[in-house]
């Protein structure tokens, strides 16, 4: 069944291509034969016209010999009527005549078929054929003897032809006394109109030749650019591209070899925000630098343009690459983009459940141990021991992770949030405290944009402390609500940030950590962090930068971000 439909298909094929060389060659034939026809009734009108004006040059001049005309007039009626009538009678006197002489030397001289002399009645005093002297002409003469000159195709008794007839004048007068007619047979233009038209066959067979192999290469080249597709294969693949574009959620952008832009979806234009016309280049489309990046490094076997996080506007991307081929041909670059803002979103809310559920583990077991102490002393019988151990337990309020200051922060969400940082930053052997000037009355309003940007200040800042290998790691986190603006300070007691790099930190791509383990690579954070506060009309800086570099402040950084519209109406 399969065998018989790709049979099938490959005869459609077979005879869409045979139609297109078909179509190609019966035009181009058309057209060769429409012109050849042109060539062949204009080269035909062209050689009896000139060959009747030769017979007019050669007419022309017997006329003007004044032998002619003196005899001409000699043999008029006009001039005398019995020398006409004896013209009929005397034709061997004609014939050996100066006028017959004259005649037959220059149709000897000029090749023409014929050269007659006639009297002003028409009767010939030359003549080709001598038996046809001191006859009348076969053809009308009136026009001639009227004074005109004739050009015209007759049939006469020597047969078809083609002739001019000029008017005699008398010698000394504009009396007409005679006509001379010179011509050449229709039979010989025939031959030199087919001669012609012979080579124009030739011509028009190498034409239709050439035609022929230019339609079967354009067949051929037809094939080669549409990648051997036929038009039901093209107009499925439109279909189904539209349908795939614009049915999936991620965004799609493709480039040909020359980099320039010729597909690309409206997920695209949304996540990248970008926005360009198909068939420029791709630097001309203001990508991100990354994106770029991974676009020109991408490899036909997927290679080389590994998947980065990069940050676009608000959302975090995921950026992909492939160099795509077919048939040995480089078809260009495709690029995938997916949205995983939600995700990170998700990722950093999940952070903070798993901080605060490793702390609450912990809490477990130390509060079930303690319960042991109660519960022993209990049952040994020393009630004021137990009773002086569990004030002491009340007191500390070992319920929960101590975070002096926490009092002064309203909003719940954010208490439990900073308690989870709390709590894991002492895991990994950081003491996170809040600043002297904390103070927050206001309920969070954007807790996703809030987190986002306090947890990433936090993770640097705990690692930054945690891996500088002092004795004291600490980091101070100072929360002010301003209106709805709400302005965060972060301090840590790490090395502080390169001076190579205190210019460019905000850069996406760029960290002052060399792990490169992190799916996606670093610095994509505090990118993020700015791009995020810019799209409120806020901003991210890096007030300290710290180290050994810094003479002023050998600490750590210290990084403040201000968020307008953040915080709701004071309680």
């Amino acid at each position: 069944m399969r065998f018989s439909r790709s049979m099938r298909w490959r005869r459609r094929r077979l005879r869409l291509r045979s139609q297109v060389l078909l179509l190609q060659s019966a035009v181009v034939a058309l057209a060769l034969t429409a012109a050849f026809g042109a060539f062949a009734y204009v080269n035909d009108q062209h050689v009896e016209r000139e060959y009747q004006l030769r017979a007019l040059g050669v007419a022309r001049t017997v006329a003007a010999n004044p032998v002619v005309r003196a005899q001409a007039a000699h043999y008029s009626v006009s001039g005398d009527g019995h020398r006409g009538a004896r013209a009929e009678q005397d034709v061997a006197a004609l014939a050996e005549g100066p006028v017959q002489a004259l005649a037959q030397a220059a149709r000897a001289r000029t090749g023409s078929l014929f050269v007659v002399v006639t009297d002003d009645r028409g009767i010939r005093i030359a003549h080709p054929q001598k038996s046809q002297l001191g006859r009348m002409v076969s053809t009308d003469p009136s026009r001639a003897l009227a004074g005109h000159e004739v050009l015209d195709h007759d049939r006469a008794h020597l047969g078809e032809e083609i002739v001019a007839k000029v008017p005699v004048y008398a010698p000394h007068s504009r009396r007409v006394v005679g006509e001379a007619n010179a011509g050449v047979a229709a039979s010989h233009v025939h031959d030199q109109v087919v001669r012609v038209l012979l080579v124009g066959l030739t011509c028009l067979a190498v034409a239709l030749l050439v035609g022929v192999l230019a339609s079967a290469a354009l067949a051929r080249r037809w094939r080669r650019l549409t990648l051997g597709l036929e038009p039901e294969e093209l107009v499925g693949l439109v279909q189904e591209q539209e349908a795939v574009l614009h049915g999936i959620g991620d965004g799609v952008l493709a480039l040909d070899a020359r980099e320039r832009v010729t597909v690309v979806n409206d997920e695209a234009r949304r996540l990248l925000a970008v926005d360009g016309p198909l068939g420029a280049p791709v630097a001309e489309w203001g990508l991100n630098p990354r994106v770029l990046a991974v676009a020109r490094a991408a490899r036909p076997d997927g290679g080389g343009g590994e998947p980065v996080v990069t940050a676009a506007g608000d959302r975090v991307l995921v950026v992909s690459a492939r160099r795509v081929r077919r048939a040995d041909r480089d078809l260009g670059t495709l690029v995938t983009v997916k949205d995983r803002t939600d995700v990170e979103s998700l990722t950093r809310q999940l952070d903070a459940v798993q901080a605060m559920s490793s702390a609450l583990r912990a809490q477990r077991h130390e509060f079930s141990n303690r319960l042991h102490v109660v519960a022993g002393l209990v049952h040994g019988g020393h009630l004021t021991q137990a009773a002086r151990y569990l004030e002491e337990l009340l007191g500390t309020g070992s319920a929960s992770v101590s975070l002096p200051g926490l009092d002064t922060v309203d909003d719940a969400y954010l208490r439990t949030f900073l308690r989870a940082k709390a709590a894991q930053a002492r895991e990994q052997g950081v003491h996170l405290t809040l600043g002297e000037g904390t103070w927050v009355d206001s309920p969070v309003t954007e807790p996703v944009d809030v987190t986002t940007v306090l947890g990433n200040l936090l993770d640097n800042a705990v690692h930054a402390a945690g891996d500088s290998g002092r004795a004291a790691c600490q980091v101070e986190v100072e929360l002010m609500a301003h209106g709805t603006t709400l302005v965060i300070t972060v301090a840590d007691s790490g090395d502080g940030v390169p001076a190579a790099r205190a210019e460019d930190i905000f850069e996406e791509g760029v960290s002052s950590k060399e792990d490169t383990s992190t799916p996606g690579g670093r610095g994509v954070g505090l990118a993020l962090v700015r791009q995020i506060a810019r799209g409120r009309g806020g901003e991210v800086d890096l007030v300290t930068p710290g180290g050994p570099d810094n003479d002023e402040d050998p600490g750590g950084a210290v990084f403040v971000a201000r968020l307008p519209g953040v915080l709701g109406e004071t309680r």
